[in-house]
């Protein structure tokens, strides 16, 4: 037999940004797979209705509101959870502003959460899965959320293209050294998806119309179809996949 199948039971998985959008996604489509969850995100409503939705797919939620730019916050949930198998490290944000006219405020929030915070979540769960003495044998996977703005750029993209290149490259830094633990790492880079982030964006009429020109498919991607990549990386399918990028862009960086 040569297809491997998605099983992730007996798995567990840390989301971020799980209240909303892309991170919601993922999570439910995680459970769908069979995968228990912990999912964090700064709003107690939100992170209540994801544990509403995923409890028909009989797997256990935990939940933790928390600010994922905090690090002794995220340092001590990460110190309550026993185990975690799998990490979606999905919170970020963006600020559209032409280069010339980024606010510096705007520059170093960005930083912070797309980079600072990105990186210190994907620390400190590292040495969570490390500690597993079969580590090596049953595996681990991280996924980090990119874009395609970590591989071209765009119009009032600098500074988020500047956070998504750097997770690129922290990407294949941390594959390189969690292979011997048997941790894949690598990213998802979506294209433009109708998320509550990227709706405001798309009331421009003259942006969504250049948006969606760049696609060669000719449609904005739906959430389930990035969260079906995510699943596949975190997978067993992916067992010989580590350092690279799974782009779901509609072909926008083929051009």
């Amino acid at each position: 037999m040569y297809l491997k199948k998605y099983n992730l039971k007996n798995k567990i998985a840390l989301v971020s940004g799980a209240g909303k959008g892309l991170g919601k996604a993922c999570a439910i489509a995680l459970a769908e797979a069979g995968t228990d969850l912990i999912i964090i995100s700064r709003t107690k409503k939100d992170l209540d209705q994801v544990k509403k939705i995923v409890k028909k797919f009989r797997v256990k939620c935990d939940s933790f509101v928390c600010d994922i730019t905090n690090y002794n916050q995220i340092k001590k949930i990460i110190n309550k959870i026993p185990r975690i198998d799998i990490l979606i490290n999905n919170a970020g944000t963006n600020i559209p502003e032409h280069f010339t006219k980024v606010k510096r405020e705007n520059m170093e929030y960005l930083v912070k959460i797309n980079t600072i915070a990105a990186f210190n979540l994907a620390q400190l769960c590292s040495l969570k899965m490390i500690k597993l003495k079969n580590r090596k044998k049953v595996g681990g996977s991280i996924v980090n959320m990119s874009s395609q703005m970590g591989h071209v750029s765009g119009p009032k993209r600098s500074v988020y293209s500047m956070n998504k290149f750097g997770l690129e490259g922290l990407t294949k830094g941390m594959a390189l050294e969690l292979a011997e633990f048997n941790i894949r790492v690598n990213t998802v880079c979506p294209t433009f998806v109708v998320t509550p982030m990227t709706t405001k964006f798309l009331k421009d009429k003259k942006f969504m119309k250049t948006m969606l020109e760049g696609i060669p498919l000719g449609r904005f991607a739906e959430m389930s179809e990035i969260a079906s990549a995510v699943v596949f990386l975190a997978s067993d399918s992916a067992s010989m996949i580590t350092g690279t990028s799974l782009l779901v862009d509609g072909g926008w960086t083929a051009r």
